[in-house]
């Protein structure tokens, strides 16, 4: 999981960074959002401090992922897959079907 990152804290920055620029949000305003200072996230971004367990919980919380999928390296959006898999709940089995088809194609 962390093997191209230097370590922990440089891994978790890189996945606030990723997760929180693909919801256009701003470092500040997720700070603020979340009760924080104004520089933590970017903190934790720069690798100057690491969230705690109740921390990186409520930072998951915040970016709409869960922290199987905060911690999921091969997936590159992982918000979007959530959204994804949330809409194709409420599919019946014909579209999911189709989906899957058209999913196929994309790969190529």
């Amino acid at each position: 999981m962390f093997e191209c990152y230097e370590d922990f804290a440089d891994f978790v920055g890189s996945c606030i960074s990723t997760l929180r620029e693909q919801k256009n949000i701003s470092a500040r305003d997720m700070s603020l959002s979340m009760g924080q200072g104004a520089g933590y996230v970017n903190n934790l971004e720069n690798k100057n401090n690491t969230p705690s367990l109740k921390g990186l919980y409520y930072i998951c919380e915040y970016l709409k992922v869960s922290p199987k999928d905060f911690f999921d390296n091969e997936t590159e959006a992982p918000s979007l897959l959530v959204e994804l898999t949330n809409e194709c709940k409420k599919l019946d089995g014909k579209s999911l079907q189709n989906l899957i088809e058209i999913t196929k194609t994309m790969k190529k």
